[in-house]
């Protein structure tokens, strides 16, 4: 992907997207590809529901974080309302994407470490 932070236009990756770049790189036909998506996913959703934290090596976390209820204002009428606790996801991505979407080299140090 080239880099577009100036540009308007920006490119987003969908599940259509990666089942097609599964279905050419692993020779599966388009359903299998489209499935695969799918159960990727869904064992991420699973992991995140089960034990609040997924780690993929070389690539970030998700961790589930508890948001505790605050005051917050209505910004269509600008009335103060109190925002439910919640459950929300972070991601934290890896030091080696931090530094592969910033354009910064990758030694074999760095790659073999988060392999």
């Amino acid at each position: 992907m080239s880099d577009t932070s100036n540009s308007k236009a920006r490119f987003c990756l969908t599940k259509a997207d990666l089942a097609d770049a599964i279905y050419t790189a692993l020779k599966v036909d388009k359903q299998k590809a489209a499935q695969i998506v799918e159960d990727y996913i869904e064992i991420i959703k699973d992991a995140l529901e089960k034990d609040g934290k997924v780690m993929l090596s070389g690539f970030g976390s998700y961790e589930v974080k508890f948001k505790p209820p605050r005051r917050g204002r209505n910004p269509q009428t600008g009335d103060s309302i109190i925002l439910r606790a919640r459950k929300v996801v972070k991601f934290k991505p890896s030091q080696l994407l931090r530094k592969a979407i910033n354009g910064q080299t990758i030694s074999e140090g760095d790659a073999e470490k988060y392999d």
